[in-house]
């Protein structure tokens, strides 16, 4: 059986069905005019031998094109690009399977942040009573190494509500760069969970050796296509409107393999985007249409996901602001829009502003928790651990976001409410009134051994203390005790051999991590 995910009988809405054929339309006008600017000569070229008008841009310092996409281009791409797209895992109990239509929620980690963030929990005297100490959490960042992303892996297969891992952080050794880091922090991750893994690429030149270990860990091509363990996300757009060369181009090649892809957006309301609602969603849709419209373009039938991380800027700073209540707006909207393409959405929730874990960091992440799972996207990453604005991942949060999320799970659970259920506690009622205690209790224990009360919040306190992060950091420390289903011994020689630039000490079988 697949991750089940939740499923939103009832999405939450913000779009009327006019609005979003409204914001269609505009996105279909802008695809037109202005269009957007491709840096990318071969997308170029794939586009006017398809119908699109293209024309040089004379007088740019890099070579670039203006492209107009017909809406007609548009229509043929979203009929060719898949409904349901499925993500393979090495445990197949850990696949994801999203349908378009189908507003059922998958929980992901993300994203490749710079900076871990340690926690420390050193003991301090009061200063009114010498002999009354406290435990205060310290929080302590640094560059991430490969190590990290091991350990965050690993974590992550044991977080429940985590269905699937996206890498959490950039890893920095001295001995990663450009020309090893893809393969490293693919096989880091694949080898530390058993779920569905995605990343995207550093260096072009390393797809086939990424797409290599994955085939010989799914036990070949034709396995690797019918399970898909891994998928890729590119940021081929620069908003506002224009491919960007590079990233075009790993797009393009990763949908010729036809494998799972996303498309992501990320304008910023305000600095890369208008400001208003109405302005970003017509923006951001027109970007991903023109990304989905390239990858059929490419390879029909490519799975690939409509990508959305829209944000929306700070007025003091001009810097991202994920914590304010407009980014959740509009990534409510985008999964609306998805829906209505009947394409399964890559959504953001969970990101706050505040550097560590503390109150802003819980109130502005169960905002957005609640309400974008509430509006049903199929793929919602950037779920665990993520502050400051997508830069810092700090595993001691990601453990809090897993329990909350229990909780939103527990929330959204359909209501029980039947003939049979309310003849039972009409009876239940007459009988307790006719007491003299007048009391339910007798009812309890059936029902607690059902899972229909939810439990107590995991990281109480006792008495008056406040202990939520000292009890997560017993939990973190219960999760990294227990044992991970590494890749085994004959594949990972296998992996080693023939797959170069692979750092020796990952190999579990020949020395230690």
């Amino acid at each position: 059986m697949p991750r089940e995910g939740i499923l939103i009988e009832k999405p939450l809405e913000r779009l009327s069905p006019k609005q979003v054929q409204q914001i269609h339309d505009a996105s279909i006008d802008i695809l037109n005019d202005p269009g957007l600017l491709c840096f990318n000569e071969n997308a170029a070229e794939i586009f006017q031998g398809s119908g699109a008008v293209v024309s040089k841009v004379s007088g740019s310092n890099t070579p670039c094109w203006h492209i107009k996409i017909p809406g007609k281009l548009v229509s043929s791409a979203l009929k060719s690009a898949p409904s349901t797209v499925t993500l393979g895992a090495r445990n197949p109990e850990n696949t994801i399977i999203m349908k378009g239509d189908e507003p059922r929620v998958f929980f992901i980690t993300g994203s490749e942040t710079n900076i871990w963030l340690d926690v420390d929990f050193p003991t301090y005297a009061s200063k009114t009573d010498p002999n009354k100490e406290t435990k205060i959490p310290e929080f302590k960042p640094r560059r991430g190494t490969v190590a990290d992303l091991c350990d965050s892996a690993h974590v992550c297969e044991h977080l429940e509500m985590v269905d699937g891992y996206i890498r959490t952080v950039n890893i920095q050794d001295n001995d990663i760069d450009v020309d090893n880091k893809d393969v490293n922090k693919y096989f880091a991750s694949l080898n530390n969970t058993t779920k569905h893994v995605m990343s995207g690429l550093t260096n072009l030149k390393q797809l086939d050796n990424v797409v290599k270990m994955a085939e010989i860990i799914a036990g070949g091509r034709d396995n690797l296509k019918k399970n898909p363990l891994t998928s890729f996300i590119t940021c081929l757009v620069k908003s506002p409107l224009q491919f960007v060369d590079d990233t075009t181009e790993t797009f393009m090649e990763v949908c010729k393999r036809g494998l799972p892809i996303v498309v992501s957006s990320s304008p910023q309301a305000g600095t890369s985007a208008p400001i208003k609602e109405a302005g970003i969603i017509a923006q951001i849709n027109a970007e991903v249409l023109a990304g989905i419209t390239l990858g059929q373009l490419v390879n029909k039938g490519t799975p690939v996901l409509y990508g959305t991380v829209p944000v929306r800027a700070r007025m003091d700073t001009l810097g991202d602001s994920y914590g304010s209540v407009e980014t959740s707006q509009y990534n409510i909207d985008c999964a609306q829009m998805a829906r209505f393409y009947n394409l399964p959405n890559y959504s953001t929730s969970g990101v706050c502003d505040t550097k560590i874990p503390g109150q802003q960091s819980s109130i502005e992440r169960l905002f957005s928790n609640v309400l974008v799972t509430l509006s049903g996207p199929q793929f919602l990453h950037c779920a665990f651990g993520l502050l400051d604005c997508n830069s810092v991942f700090c595993l001691l949060q990601a453990v809090l976001d897993d329990a909350h999320f229990k909780m939103i799970k527990f929330f959204l659970k359909s209501p029980g409410i039947n003939e049979q259920e309310l003849e039972t506690v009409k009876k239940q009622i007459r009988d307790v009134v006719a007491t003299p205690q007048k009391m339910f209790i007798n009812y309890i224990r059936s029902v607690m051994r059902t899972g229909e009360i939810s439990p107590p919040y995991p990281f109480e306190g006792e008495g008056d203390s406040d202990d939520v992060f000292a009890l997560a950091s017993q939990r973190l420390q219960e999760l990294r005790d227990k044992p991970v289903e590494h890749i085994d011994k004959a594949t990972t020689a296998r992996i080693f051999r023939e797959i170069p630039g692979l750092l020796p000490r990952l190999n579990i079988y020949e020395g230690k991590q």
